[in-house]
Parts: C-alpha cells; sequence; structure tokens
C-alpha cells in the first residue's frame, strides 16, 4: 500500500517489470510526470508525444482493474520531476518506488541523483531483450562491431531464455478499491483529452493514423508472424510495399516491448536461434541491431551528448551549405528518391528503414552536412524517434559511428532508386508533380523534362553524385 509505481517509457501492462513488481506489493498509486521543456531539449517530436498521450490514457484505463490510480503531474525539466516525485511521496506517505530504467544520459543522471536521496527506488531493465551489461566480449568490455555483439547475444538469449514477463493478475483487489482508482483515471483520462501534450513551443500534431498498440500486437503482429517474417529478408528494402513490421513507433515509446516481440517469434520458430539462415532470421537480426544500439549508449554514454564514437571526426569541420540543408529538409533536393522519402517523413512522421540510410547517406556524403543535424531534424519529426537507434543509424551512415559503413561507401542514389522503386511506384507516391512520368525517367527525370519544356515542373539536382562522391571520399581520407 505504501508503494509507488513511476510510468516513464513503459506504457504497458504486458511484459513490464515495474508494475509486476508493484502489483505484487499492493500498490495503489502511479504517477506520470510530464517534462515539456526536456521533450524540446531532446526534440521529441509532436506526433510521438501525442501517441504517448494515447497509450497513457489507455494505460491508466488499465490500471484500474489493479486498484492504481494514475496521477499526471507537470514537472517542466528533470529537476522539477523529481522534485514532484519527492513531494508526491511525502504527501502521499509512499516509501518504496518502482520504475524501469532509461538509459540516455540525463535520465541515467537524475536516476542517480534520486538513488543517492532518501527515496528507497528500484529499477528495472524493460526495454532490451538482453539484459544491458550481460553481453560482453571476453575482456568484460561490450562490444564495437556488430557481428560478434550478435553472436554473443544469441549465446546469452539461448541460455537465458529471455521470456517476456506476462501480464499481472488483478485478482484479489476490492471491488470498492478499483472504483476509486477508476474515478481518477477517468479524470486523467478526461484531462489528456483535452489539454495540450506537447514539447515547450511546439504545435500539436494527431497520431490517429496509428492504431493503438493492443490492436497492432492482436492483429499486425500476428498477420506478420504468420504470413510475412518469412518473406521479410526480400520485401523489407521495398519501399513502395508493406514489408516491414511497422512497429517501432510502439517500441519508441514503450507500448510494447522487445522481449514481447522476440518471445512471440521464437513461439513462432523454436530453432531460430541456432538457424541464422533461416527466412524469419533477418527480423530477429534487426530485434538484435535494436539491442546493439541500446547497449552501445549504455557502455559509451556520450552518445547522449551528440558526440562521435570515432572520435577522429570529432572536431570535423563539415563544409556543407544551410541552403542545402534547407533543401534536403524540404524535399527539394533534385533526386526523386531522397525527396519522395523526405516527403513521407513530413507527411506521415515515419520513413521506410532503406530510405533512412540513403537520405541520411547524402546529407552526410553527397551535401557534407554535419550528421548531428539531420540526426535532431529526424527525432522532431519522427513518431518512432529513439536516441540509440536514431544515433547509431546517423553515425552508420556518415562512418563516424561503431561498426559503420566504410567512409568510402557512397550510396548512389540514382542506383537505389533503380532497385528499390524500380516502377517509381513510391516516387509518384509522394512526389504527384511526377506522377506521369514514364518509369524509365522518374529516378532522375530532369532531361525529360526539359525536352518536354517541362524544367520548371521539378528541382534541379543540388549536386551531380559522381563529383559529389569523389569530393565526400577526398574530404574524408583528409581527416
Amino acid at each position: 500500500m505504501m508503494t509507488l509505481l513511476w510510468i516513464r517509457r513503459d506504457l504497458r501492462c504486458f511484459d513490464n517489470p515495474a508494475l509486476m513488481h508493484a502489483v505484487k506489493q499492493g500498490c495503489r498509486h502511479a504517477v506520470y510526470i510530464s517534462t515539456p521543456v526536456m521533450w524540446e531539449k531532446h526534440h521529441e517530436s509532436s506526433i510521438k508525444l501525442d501517441l504517448i498521450r494515447r497509450h497513457l490514457m489507455a494505460m491508466a484505463n488499465e490500471l484500474s482493474q489493479y486498484g492504481i490510480a494514475l496521477f499526471h503531474l507537470r514537472g517542466s525539466d528533470f529537476a522539477a520531476q523529481t522534485e514532484q516525485l519527492q513531494l508526491f511521496c511525502k504527501e502521499k506517505q509512499l516509501k518504496q518506488v518502482f520504475a524501469n530504467s532509461e538509459p540516455e544520459i540525463d535520465e541515467r543522471v537524475r536516476d542517480q541523483s534520486l538513488l543517492n536521496s532518501s527515496l528507497n527506488i528500484t529499477f528495472f531493465d524493460s526495454d532490451v531483450i538482453a539484459e544491458r551489461g550481460r553481453v560482453l566480449n571476453q575482456s568484460g568490455e561490450m562490444f564495437k562491431v556488430f557481428t560478434p555483439f550478435k553472436n554473443a547475444w544469441l549465446k546469452h538469449v539461448r541460455l537465458t531464455g529471455a521470456k517476456a514477463l506476462g501480464r499481472p493478475s488483478g485478482d484479489g483487489v476490492p471491488p470498492e478499491q478499483q472504483a476509486w482508482a477508476e474515478t481518477i483515471n477517468l479524470s486523467v483520462i478526461e484531462k489528456l483529452n483535452h489539454n495540450g501534450f506537447t514539447a515547450a513551443g511546439s504545435p500539436e500534431t494527431s497520431s490517429m493514423k496509428w492504431p493503438m498498440a493492443d490492436q497492432v500486437m492482436q492483429e499486425v503482429v500476428v498477420e506478420f508472424l504468420n504470413q510475412k517474417v518469412c518473406s521479410y529478408a526480400q520485401k523489407r528494402d521495398i519501399p513502395g510495399i508493406k514489408g516491414t513490421s511497422g512497429l517501432s513507433p510502439y517500441l519508441a515509446i514503450g507500448a510494447m516491448s522487445g522481449r514481447t516481440l522476440y518471445s512471440q517469434l521464437i513461439q513462432a520458430y523454436p530453432q531460430l536461434c541456432n538457424d541464422t539462415a533461416h527466412p524469419a532470421f533477418s527480423w530477429l537480426n534487426e530485434l538484435i541491431w535494436r539491442d546493439f544500439y541500446k547497449h552501445l549508449l549504455f557502455h559509451f554514454p556520450s552518445l547522449s551528448k551528440g558526440q562521435c564514437f570515432q572520435r577522429r571526426y570529432e572536431h570535423t569541420r563539415w563544409p556543407g551549405s544551410e541552403e542545402h540543408f534547407q533543401a534536403w529538409s524540404t524535399a527539394k533536393t533534385g533526386y526523386p528518391i531522397i525527396d519522395a522519402a523526405m516527403r513521407q517523413l513530413l507527411s506521415t512522421g515515419w520513413m521506410h528503414n532503406r530510405l533512412r540510410m540513403l537520405v541520411a547517406s547524402f546529407l552526410t556524403k553527397h551535401l557534407l552536412i554535419d550528421w548531428r543535424r539531420g540526426e535532431q531534424f529526424f527525432m522532431e519529426h519522427l513518431i518512432d524517434g529513439d536516441l540509440s537507434a536514431n544515433n547509431g543509424g546517423w553515425q552508420w551512415a556518415a562512418s563516424t559511428g561503431c561498426d559503420a559503413q566504410p567512409y568510402f561507401r557512397v550510396f548512389n542514389p540514382l542506383l537505389q532508386s533503380k532497385k528499390f522503386d524500380p516502377d517509381g511506384n513510391f516516387i509518384r507516391k509522394y512526389l504527384p508533380e511526377l506522377a506521369d512520368i514514364p518509369s524509365k525517367f522518374i529516378h532522375f527525370p530532369h532531361e525529360y523534362l526539359a525536352e518536354q519544356g517541362r524544367a520548371g515542373n521539378y528541382w534541379p539536382a543540388l549536386v551531380e553524385h559522381k563529383a559529389a562522391r569523389l569530393k565526400a571520399i577526398s574530404f574524408y581520407k583528409a581527416q
């Protein structure tokens, strides 16, 4: 009864260790503490915050069955957040706090200060499949290359099972306790439904086109595992079809866990950890990459501070222009596959993974613009913005990160476009001004448009690929 559940990036009742322990201790109070100033500082997108708001309302409703009342507090930044937490515990005479850990540096500093306070607080790992600090090389250090990490990760989960926790049982909670909690939670839901829930100074953006996680688990995940996972390797790179799982927004906010997805995948394919040649392993490999980046963030906190993993690039002076950055960020590069990808991001809050690599490579190598600017722009717009994956992806593309692509690898946007969008279906969807361009010209339509007297219908190319590639290689060599 004297226990508090602190809800953070864990908006689910299934596989939630903090919630499981809180229920066992007879917890009756939970808090979620908004931090709009920190959201702004961390570049959280409005569409992601709206997805959080919706799932927080759903969780408030679910907590009622456990007799837990959710209180929504506002703390502006982390200092105010910890103050609000301590005041709430004092007011309600709560002695024990359960929460799930967050790996980013500001969050870890905040949590360490609480561990050093008079508050009795316990943190749990909940956003990784393999517990952080348990997948190490023979020297007891974090791997700096993905493949040996993957092999050690597979060995670890084979030994531990990495089984997801279930949903806590609500049996035994008195009806009057449930009614009390439901009354408070309905009030919280009503306020969340009508009040703003955004970063400081940001407009609201609806996430209603994305269904709730429970529906996704019951329908999308089941269909994906039953019908699509074995063709994932062949279809995942084609942006014009639904070849990916589309689960990243829910993982980013903690509305579902990687451990749950892993458990369901292994239930469907029990020998998958021993059979890397199986078609379904391609998707498991992506879950391992997700863990890899989260483990890196834990072992190398400097990644949270915008520092290059490969230190020789830390003081690089990127020569790219502001004009080129603005053209890239507004989908006006003159390369249809790049512009269509950016239009997808700007209009939906999501971008296909193959295209994330392509547009990141284009910004950093064709335009020679600091990867940090692209990383921030993505976080400001992505519904699935996650520091570890976003940072890992951008540093991989920029050749500054851990196990990154070699600096001399520069994606050719024309070849990539022809390979993964051969008929231009994706381009036509997001660049309707090019809808009537024949497929053989759509990947780089400038000459065709000029011959048709329509050169003004599309933006000129910012750079010429071959020249930009040579310039990029020369630039990286000089660092």
